[in-house]
C-alpha cells in the first residue's frame, strides 16, 4: 500500500484533531495496531502516573503518523519501533532532525513465515523459496482460483511492505495471493486452520503469543545478508517495489521505546524514565499473550504486571 505525502499529512491532520482533548495531558502515547505496542504504552502509562504524577493519554496512529506526531509535539511517545523495519523514521527524526530520541535497551525480535505443524507434515514444505512452486502454492488455495494465500501483515505495518519485496524476490508474489488484513482476523485463521488440519503460511515474529498457542514450523530461507538486503520504503520512493529487492531472510530486528526530544525540558522525570526502560523478549511475550488469549483488561494487566515486577520498574526509575 503506497502511503502518499498528501495521505500522511491528512493523517497527522486527524492525529492533530483527535488530541484536542488530550492536549491537557503532559504525554500523550502514539499506539500502532499490534499486540505488544498495546500492552507496552499501557505500563508506560501506569508507570508515568503512578510514579511521576503525570496525566497520560494514549492516541492510536501509524507509525509514520505517530513519529511526525512526535516532530510536532502532538504525541510524546512511541513504545515499539521495530528496527530495521521503521529505519526511515528513524533516520529522518532521531538521527537527522534531533526531534525523537531513542531508548538504546532494545528487545530482540525475530520476523519469517511460518506454517503449523501439520501443514508442515501435509505439504511436505520446508524452504520459503517454494512457495514460487505453483504446485507447492496450491496447497494454500482456499478460493479455487489456482493461487494459493499468504498472510503479509497488517496494512500500515513496515514489514508488510518488506514482505512484499520479499515475495517478488523470492518469486511467490506470481503463486500466492498475498493477503493483507488485521492480526486478529488473521490469527483466527491460524486458529481454524489448526482446527480443521488445513493447510496454512502466514507472517510471524517474536516476541508474540502466538508460538505459545501452537506448534510453528518457521520456513527456511538463506541467511540475512547486508548486502542483498535493499529495501525502501513507499514513504521514500513511488517505485519503492520495483526498486528494491530482499531475497534473504530478515536480520535479527529490536524493538525500541522512542521519545519527543522536547520531553526533555517539558518533563524531564518522563524522558529519564523512558530512556531507561528495559524489557526482554520473553516478558513482552508473556504481556501480550495476557492481553490477547487471557484476555486481560490492558489497564488493570499493566497495574498487575507494575506490581509483580516492582525491581524493575525501579530500576528504571532510578
Amino acid at each position: 500500500m503506497k502511503l502518499k505525502k498528501t495521505m500522511l499529512g491528512t493523517g497527522l491532520a486527524l492525529a492533530l484533531m483527535g488530541s484536542t482533548a488530550a492536549q491537557a495531558a503532559d504525554v500523550v502515547i502514539g499506539v500502532p495496531n499490534w499486540p505488544s505496542v498495546r500492552v507496552t504504552a499501557h505500563v508506560l502509562k501506569t508507570v508515568m502516573e503512578d510514579n511521576l504524577g503525570l496525566d497520560v493519554e494514549l492516541q492510536n496512529g501509524t507509525n509514520p503518523i505517530v513519529f511526525e506526531a512526535m516532530d510536532s509535539g502532538a504525541m510524546h511517545v512511541h513504545p515499539e519501533v521495530w528496527l530495521p523495519n521503521q529505519v526511515n523514521l528513524n533516520t529522518k527524526f532521531v538521527k537527522e532532525k534531533g526531534t525523537v530520541k531513542m531508548n538504546p535497551n532494545g528487545v530482540a525480535g525475530d520476523q519469517a513465515m511460518c506454517v503449523t505443524k501439520g501443514t508442515a507434515e501435509r505439504t511436505g514444505i520446508k524452504d520459503l523459496a517454494e512457495l514460487s512452486n505453483p504446485d507447492m502454492a496450491k496447497n494454500f488455495d482456499t478460493d479455487g482460483d489456482g493461487k494459493g494465500e499468504i498472510w503479509i501483515g497488517a496494512a500500515g505495518w513496515a514489514s508488510t511492505n518488506v514482505e512484499k519485496i520479499r515475495a517478488k524476490s523470492y518469486g511467490y508474489a506470481e503463486t500466492m495471493q498475498l493477503k493483507e488484513m488485521d492480526e486478529t482476523l488473521a490469527l483466527a485463521e491460524v486458529d481454524n486452520a489448526v482446527a480443521k488440519k488445513t493447510n496454512i503460511v502466514f507472517f510471524c515474529y517474536t516476541p508474540h503469543h502466538m508460538f505459545a498457542l501452537h506448534d510453528l514450523v518457521i520456513l527456511k530461507e538463506p541467511a540475512f545478508d547486508a548486502a542483498k538486503w535493499n529495501v525502501i520504503q513507499p514513504t521514500d520512493d513511488p517505485q519503492w517495489l520495483e526498486k528494491s529487492s530482499a531475497p534473504v531472510a530478515w536480520n535479527t530486528a529490536y524493538l525500541h521505546i522512542h521519545y519527543a526530544a522536547g520531553l526533555e525540558k517539558a518533563h524531564p522525570a518522563a524522558a529519564k524514565l523512558l530512556s531507561s526502560v528495559k524489557l526482554n523478549t520473553d516478558q513482552v511475550s508473556a504481556m501480550t499473550y495476557a492481553l490477547v488469549v487471557e484476555k486481560a483488561d490492558p489497564a488493570e494487566f499493566a497495574k498487575k504486571w507494575i506490581s509483580e515486577n516492582s525491581a524493575t520498574v525501579d530500576s528504571w526509575l532510578k
